[in-house]
């Protein structure tokens, strides 16, 4: 069977796997060869599942003509409908690639079925596009298909004259796979002239550069197509140690297809020493796998004429006649002209040892002329092989003088040429150099002028956050502070009395907590501003941290009739920095407590997503508008405002969860209405085992 990129054997052309393990293990062995198909399947799926899906999308249309020719040998038709849509596709939005790869699939479809005026009709369209954009693997393996298609029927000379200018793009593109594929299938068609001769000398060079590529299986495939070969030579000891070689590689590596085939090409070399029970053997392995799992006629026909070849062996005529005719009608459908002569002569053996003269003189006399034809046809095959090879040569040794003399009456006008140019190089070289010096001068001074302005800008940072500082340290802490220390001097000085001082005890314990709070905030935040802040992530328990703001808040909260409700999912971890994360969730739940008016309500809530954790704090409070919700995480503002009852901030809240969050690989952002609350999300990574190897 063909495939762009395999070897392709020409006489016995069975390429699959036989299984020696039994029928319990065969299913596990079809579900591997189908794992690529699969996979290919499970990719589709997701992109089609997504919002932007498009079809028309280059990603869409290659995953397609991935999945087409993964159903080649196993749903020829599943290939062709795939294709046809590729094609669709690609034709909509002129996506050349989609094209090439739509119209080569589609061939390979038509050659299989034996339609081969279409398939090379197909494959021609397909290498005038890859021709056109200079894709070189493209039109790489192209050429090779449709070498295939001529050597499918019969045109061994131009099959060889292809594939002698795929050797050539091969090698402008150094693709030495290609290069033993190339080379291993002319080895083919001369094995199939029974030139052996020449076929063991590209056979010779096919393992040379198998041995350099270091590819088992590759080799392995080699072996099969050799061992084919010496059983048609008749050279049983070569051919057995070749094909049992290639079989425990196959197996290994589980190549379904070329295993059956290696399995086909050993049950005939049993049959070919008469050996029928050990054929019959090795060719029910082979049919187990093209029942189940493949779709290839072109290998059908030579196990079924190989299994009919057996029973009439072993005189079991009434099942070799059904293998038999099965091959010859299967040979009719996709035109194959060696299996029709090759079944015919089995039915004719058949029906003669049966008696049936009629039926046998029938089948004879197809055989004899079907035979006739293919054998003038072969005897001028051989010339045409050795005249294409020798007009290919000759050729291209009249192209390359052609271009050496080009070349030299090029070289004078390069000599020519390269004179003015040194002369004009002096010239410019002494003006560029004066350029240069300039332009050097020039240079040097930007960049002085850069390291100014860049100096002139930290310090006007600097500047803004010294401002920053003493305005929130004169503005949002002395004044507690003051308040604090007026009220001990009242009572030190006796001018209130202990019950008095007593009685506000409440409003200087909510002062003292403002600004322990504030002060937290402000240390962390000079901090980030001057670098100072390392993150050391591990792995944090989520609620821990939540309840533990919850209870440090809930007084708070209780003073304004505020419910938190921790709506958690069950332990969640993250994979951050537990004291930064702890800063964050106190300052959003304070926020939030501050803006909810009294007998308000605060959620928390986590899901989880792919990679990470999404934290939201929800409340029910005053909300804010869209100009504020662009502004809280600007790092150039410093928005204070007042919670409902007066409470008042620093401003520097958001701006240090803001950064606090980012040092921790995550987001942040904001949902709010006016009046109606807001919601603050973040995302944190979930403490997966990779996080844990790495503490």
């Amino acid at each position: 069977m063909s495939q762009q990129n395999l070897t392709i054997p020409f006489k016995n052309l069975p390429r699959k796997i036989v299984v020696l393990f039994g029928v319990l293990l065969f299913a596990s062995h079809i579900n591997a060869q189908r794992d690529n198909k699969d996979s290919v399947e499970f990719r589709l799926k997701r992109l089609e599942s997504t919002n932007r899906f498009n079809p028309k999308d280059t990603t869409h249309i290659k995953l397609l003509s991935s999945l087409a020719f993964s159903y080649r040998f196993i749903n020829n038709d599943s290939l062709r409908s795939i294709s046809e849509r590729v094609l669709k596709l690609s034709k909509a939005i002129d996506y050349v690639p989609g094209k090439i790869k739509a119209l080569e699939a589609l061939g390979s479809y038509y050659s299989d079925e034996g339609e081969r005026t279409n398939s090379k009709d197909l494959f021609k369209r397909a290498l005038k596009l890859a021709k056109e954009v200079g894709d070189k693997r493209g039109e790489l393996n192209i050429i090779n298909a449709l070498a295939h298609d001529y050597s499918y029927e019969g045109n061994y000379a131009e099959a060889l004259n292809l594939y002698l200018i795929g050797i050539d793009v091969a090698k402008q593109i150094d693709s030495k796979k290609m290069l033993s594929i190339l080379n291993e299938n002319i080895a083919s068609l001369y094995a199939d002239q029974r030139d052996f001769e020449n076929a063991l000398i590209f056979y010779d060079t096919v393992q040379a550069m198998n041995k350099a590529l270091g590819n088992d299986i590759i080799h392995a495939e080699t072996q099969s197509n050799m061992a084919s070969m010496y059983k048609d030579a008749e050279n049983f000891e070569y051919a057995m140690f070749n094909i049992n070689k290639s079989i425990a590689t196959f197996e290994k590596h589980k190549i379904y297809d070329w295993l059956a085939y290696a399995y086909e090409v050993k049950g005939s070399i049993y049959l070919e020493q008469g050996k029928y029970q050990w054929a019959l053997y090795w060719y029910d392995q082979s049919s187990l796998l093209h029942n189940q799992q493949l779709d290839d006629e072109r290998e059908e026909i030579q196990l079924l004429n190989g299994m009919a070849k057996v029973y009439l062996g072993l005189g079991r005529d009434s099942l070799s006649q059904q293998y038999a005719d099965r091959g010859l009608q299967l040979s009719k459908k996709i035109k194959s002209l060696q299996g029709q002569i090759d079944c015919s002569e089995t039915l004719y053996e058949l029906h003669k040892n049966k008696g049936n003269h009629t039926l046998a003189l029938t089948y004879l006399e197809i055989f004899k002329k079907l035979s006739d034809s293919l054998s003038k046809d072969k005897n001028k095959q051989s010339l045409s092989l050795l005249k294409t090879k020798l007009q290919y040569e000759q050729e291209k040794m009249e192209l390359i003088a052609t271009n050496d003399a080009a070349l030299a009456k090029q070289r004078n006008y390069i000599y020519f040429s390269v004179a003015i140019l040194l002369i004009l190089a002096v010239v410019t070289f002494i003006v560029r150099r004066s350029e240069h010096i300039q332009k050097k001068l020039n240079r040097e001074l930007q960049e002085k002028s850069a390291v100014v302005s860049e100096r002139e800008s930290q310090l006007s940072e600097i500047n803004r956050t010294k401002t920053k500082l003493f305005s929130i340290i004169g503005h949002d802490l002395r004044g507690p502070i003051g308040a604090l220390q007026g009220m001990l001097k009242l009572f030190t000085d006796g001018e209130i009395g202990k019950e008095e001082f007593l009685s506000f005890i409440p409003k200087l314990k909510t002062d003292v907590e403002h600004i322990s709070f504030a002060l937290n905030n402000l240390l962390s935040w000079g901090q980030t501003q001057l670098n100072g802040v390392v993150t050391k992530p591990k792995k944090v328990s989520l609620e821990k941290l939540v309840n533990g703001n919850m209870r440090l808040l809930s007084e708070v909260a209780a003073g304004k009739s505020i419910k938190i409700m921790n709506q958690l999912p069950e332990n969640p971890l993250i994979w951050a920095d537990q004291n930064q994360i702890d800063i964050v969730i106190r300052n959003l739940l304070s926020n939030a407590i501050k803006f909810t008016p009294e007998n308000g309500l605060i959620t928390i809530e986590a899901e989880e997503k792919k990679d990470i954790w999404q934290i939201m704090i929800r409340d029910t409070g005053i909300g804010m508008n869209k100009e504020i919700q662009k502004k809280i995480f600007a790092n150039t503002s410093n928005i204070t405002t007042y919670g409902t009852n007066n409470e008042r901030g620093t401003g520097l809240g958001l701006s240090l969860c803001k950064e606090m969050i980012l040092k921790n690989q995550g987001e942040i952002w904001v949902e709010s209405v006016l009046r109606k609350g807001s919601s603050f999300y973040f995302t944190l990574p979930k403490a997966e085992k990779s996080y844990q190897n790495a503490s």
